[in-house]
């Protein structure tokens, strides 16, 4: 019942029902919202019985951010409520679109150091449309490759588009920023221009090499892509088992990366047709070519900006293959026979052995040695303690089939001495109790023999370094070094040599030279 005995009631006792400010029913009644269905002799508003369910509908609408004239129409069922509402969600969406973008301005603004001369740059890019953002990149290709008739390679380029998500990262900003920056740079867009005019010439999938059929063009790239992948995981593995690209144990990885590229080319004129300086040739060029850190930089901001996962980086396993390609241009076959004879019984002697002469020097080692520099460039005698734990952990870990371990990892703690004397021990028990010298390894089929032979002449090698280092005699393991040295001979001697790499060019060895000092310098040590 209402307060005065009728149907009406006044502004105040509205007000107190519905718990909405009389100023606020007023501002609203103004509006014509609620229009007032009678008024007092003295002017005062009154209100119907609808009135409290109205104010909540108009208080509903206000609140979701529906405006006056909207909630006018819909009261006066001008327009339906579920066409204000959609209407109301697309505006609202916008605000929201504006307000991250904002919000990510600041993030991006804050996590960056910006200046406030960058400020106005980035909020224009960050309020960019997504059609605006592709234009900027479409322009910059457009520019780049005018009169280069590589539409695969440009094609690849449109059809990457930089979608930023509706609710960027200041991570995902900051890329956005960085690339719209990057596509101006002439240095990317000449770049582009380079491989463009290389595809067009030479990659298979383009132009004249798949006469122009789709689908010999779309067979070709995913062959394309299957020999980078092969390419990038080959060379990491290399990377981090420590095998340098100019060393002979590239040489099987070069070998089975040619015979997965060969079959890429067959489209293509005056191709090679099989492994050997032409086709190593060709692959460097190709390899070169496609060298183009920006391009790289392209496309890992172009990943985080789209919240794709970024390609695995190929400066690492590009520069790895390059080099392994230059140091073997022409292929080179392991005799395999000159191990297959060997006894295996002999070859663990010989790591035995030499793992106790070296073992002696370390035995020996005192806190102020490990700063020693030694005959290996750039190592220090911790350094170079730490290559030889490695590689016999490294070799034990391929007789066990268990992951390597990191190069790069510290493998002495804080007992250099006990960390060898470990790794010497633990590596013999695996190579006699996995029968080793037995058996092949790897997809070259490595011999086990070969690769302990290897671990030999490397530790005696290093040996020698650590006993120069140390002011020690270098005649180490004499029992076996003759025999070491004539292994090296044999598994090393069509090996590239260059000052700086892995073999340095043969030195003379002075007149009485132990088999130890004739083994440093057949590898490149002045003795």
């Amino acid at each position: 019942m209402y307060e005065d005995g009728t149907e009406l009631l006044p502004i105040g006792a509205l007000s107190r029902l519905t718990g909405i400010p009389v100023k606020t029913i007023r501002n609203w009644s103004d509006q014509d919202l609620l229009p007032p269905a009678a008024r007092t002799p003295a002017g005062y508003r009154l209100y119907g019985p609808d009135a409290p369910a109205r104010l909540e509908i108009v208080r509903s609408l206000r609140d979701l951010g529906v405006g006056t004239a909207a909630i006018r129409a819909v009261l006066r069922r001008r327009q339906s409520l579920a066409d204000t509402a959609a209407r109301s969600a697309d505006a609202l969406d916008a605000q929201i679109s504006a307000l991250r973008a904002q919000r990510a301005v600041l993030r991006a603004v804050a996590a960056r150091g910006s200046t406030a001369e960058e400020l106005p740059q980035m909020t224009r890019l960050a309020r960019l449309t997504a059609g605006e953002r592709r234009r900027i990149v479409a322009d910059a290709v457009g520019d780049a490759l005018a009169g280069v008739p590589a539409p695969a390679y440009r094609g690849g380029l449109l059809a990457a588009t930089p979608d930023l998500p509706d609710d960027p990262t200041p991570e995902q900003l900051a890329a956005w920023i960085e690339l719209a920056a990057l596509v101006r740079d002439p240095e990317l867009r000449a770049a582009w221009r380079r491989l463009a005019a290389y595809s067009a010439r030479t990659a298979p999938g383009t132009g004249a090499a798949t006469g122009g059929e789709p689908e010999a063009a779309a067979a070709a790239e995913a062959a394309a892509r299957r020999v980078a992948a092969l390419m990038h995981t080959r060379a990491e593995a290399a990377v981090a088992d420590g095998i340098a690209p100019d060393s002979p144990a590239a040489a099987p990885v070069v070998a089975e990366l040619v015979a997965a590229w060969l079959p890429t080319q067959k489209a293509l004129p005056d191709s090679p047709t099989e492994d050997g300086p032409a086709a190593r040739t060709r692959l460097l060029e190709q390899l070169e070519t496609a060298a183009e850190p920006l391009v790289e930089r392209y496309w890992r901001l172009l990943c985080t900006v789209t919240g794709r996962p970024a390609p695995p980086r190929w400066e690492t396993a590009g520069a790895w293959t390059a080099a392994a390609l230059r140091a073997h241009l022409t292929p080179v076959e392991v005799d395999r026979g000159t191990f297959a004879g060997t006894d295996p019984e002999r070859v663990l002697y010989a790591y035995e052995r030499v793992a106790g002469a070296v073992g002696a020097l370390v035995a020996g080692l005192r806190p102020a040695d490990l700063a020693r520099p030694t005959p290996c460039a750039g190592w220090t005698v911790r350094e170079l303690l730490g290559h030889i734990v490695w590689e016999s952990l490294m070799v034990a870990s391929i007789a066990e089939g268990t992951p390597r371990t990191d190069h790069l990892a510290d493998h002495l703690g804080d007992d250099p001495r006990a960390a060898f004397e470990e790794s010497a021990r633990a590596a013999l028990a695996v190579f006699r109790s996995s029968g080793m010298t037995a058996r092949t390894f790897g997809p070259h089929e490595a011999p086990g023999a070969l690769l302990v032979q290897q671990v030999v002449i490397e530790l005696l090698a290093h040996g020698w370094d650590l006993a120069r280092a140390l002011d020690a005699p270098t005649g180490l393991a004499p029992e076996v070094a003759e025999e070491t040295l004539a292994a090296a001979r044999r598994l090393y001697g069509a090996a590239p040599r260059t000052a700086g790499g892995s073999f340095a060019p043969e030195r003379p060895a002075p007149p009485g030279a132990t088999a130890a000092d004739r083994l440093a310098a057949y590898l490149g040590r002045e003795v």
